[in-house]
């Protein structure tokens, strides 16, 4: 007899990004394939981070544990550039470095819910954060994170969910998938809901960096008492290019750390120190080298929203910011994974689709432009029109 699975896990749908790669068929193609699945930025890490990490890996402490919540240095760095990107004040205590921002999600969600709790997210949403509250039978609620032509949430929409049995509300801005970055007022009266309610408001800011306005993307840091319904998350992953050295941080209470730290002493006890120690000399050493990239893609940006106001392009583009474009096909009668296996297939373009990222996004698709050159939005036009027949 076979052993059984894991029901919570079982009836969770295969990774996204996996399933959509087998959507290309090698060996057809005449032509490039513009792959806009994930954003992963087309640029390595910085050379001198590279040298860093060759450094700090002949030490002989480097290849031992750290503390559970990171080595005291990088708490202490990503305390102070929260604070001065904020215009807020956190300390380092405040501050737990994770394996990159899922593991902070997944963790500091575990702290705080149980089988049978609720929290509310915005659809579509980013397919990792369902896919953990299911495994741990937490009940997503649903608010639709676009409302006409604010490719927001309203702070309303989620106060009529609330119940005994609710634990978080959770935002992810700038957003992925839509990629809109939502107004520093919004996300400040989301925590005074979530405050006046006495739950936590969760916010993924991985992309915070990629933002156009250089002001604090809200205010929450500045009030005196944020660690009452505050839990922050990041990642080291795209801005420094080091997607695979698995880097992210949690900032919270130090009552709710002291949950987390349970937490991750099963998952992993500790971040990878040669990855900490990479995440500290981003921070310490790479502002000016973070600054160009994030022009670069800014740029991207720019030229992926010129192409789109060409006439002859049926597509509509819904939301776009950070990496991310969220835009609208236009073919009625097909699902969003069909038109996309179609790009795929015979138009040599990878995307997701908007079913990817919740109920009710059948006429939409993601557009991850990190790994596309400025001069690629034109093709990708190009082959967008070319699908239209």
């Amino acid at each position: 007899m076979t052993y059984a699975v894991n029901p919570a896990i079982h009836r969770i749908e295969a990774p996204p990004i996996m399933e959509a790669q087998t959507w290309v068929r090698p060996g057809l193609r005449n032509r490039t394939l513009l792959n806009l699945c994930q954003a992963v930025p087309s640029w390595p890490s910085a050379e001198e981070l590279d040298d860093e990490v060759a450094r700090v890996a002949k030490l002989p402490g480097t290849s031992l544990y750290t503390d559970i919540f990171g080595i005291p240095e990088l708490r202490q760095a990503i305390a102070a550039h929260m604070s001065e990107d904020y215009r807020g004040s956190i300390a380092a205590e405040e501050v737990c470095v994770t394996s990159g921002c899922n593991q902070a999600f997944a963790a500091s969600i575990m702290a705080i819910a149980k089988a049978g709790d609720n929290v509310i997210l915005p659809v579509p949403y980013f397919f990792n954060h369902t896919m953990w509250l299911g495994m741990l039978n937490v009940e997503a609620r649903h608010v639709p994170a676009i409302r006409g032509s604010d490719p927001w949430p309203a702070v309303e929409d989620a106060a009529r969910l609330i119940d005994a049995n609710t634990r978080a509300i959770v935002l992810c801005s700038p957003n992925n998938p839509t990629g809109s970055i939502y107004p520093p007022n919004v996300i400040d009266a989301f925590f005074d809901l979530a405050k006046s309610r006495g739950i936590a408001l969760v916010i993924d800011e991985t992309y915070k960096d990629f933002r156009a306005d250089p002001a604090p993307p809200h205010g929450i840091f500045s009030k005196p008492s944020w660690q009452d319904a505050f839990i922050h998350l990041y990642s080291f992953s795209k801005v420094f290019s080091m997607t695979g050295y698995r880097a992210g941080s949690i900032i919270a209470s130090t009552r709710i750390l002291g949950e987390v730290e349970k937490i991750l002493d099963c998952m992993a006890i500790c971040a990878p120190h040669i990855s900490q120690r990479a995440a500290l000399f981003g921070l310490t050493s790479l502002d000016a080298w973070k600054r160009e990239k994030i022009a670069t893609m800014r740029a991207r940006l720019e030229a992926l929203r010129a192409g789109f106001s060409r006439p002859s392009l049926k597509y509509r583009m819904v939301s776009s910011g950070a990496l991310f474009a969220y835009v609208e096909h236009p073919f009625d009668g097909e699902t969003a994974k069909q038109v996309a296996m179609r790009l795929a297939g015979e138009h040599d373009v990878l995307c997701l689709p908007g079913s990817m990222f919740g109920a009710g996004q059948d006429r939409y698709l993601r557009i991850a432009f990190a790994n596309a050159e400025a001069g690629d939005m034109e093709t990708l036009v190009d082959r967008l029109v070319e699908s239209q027949g």
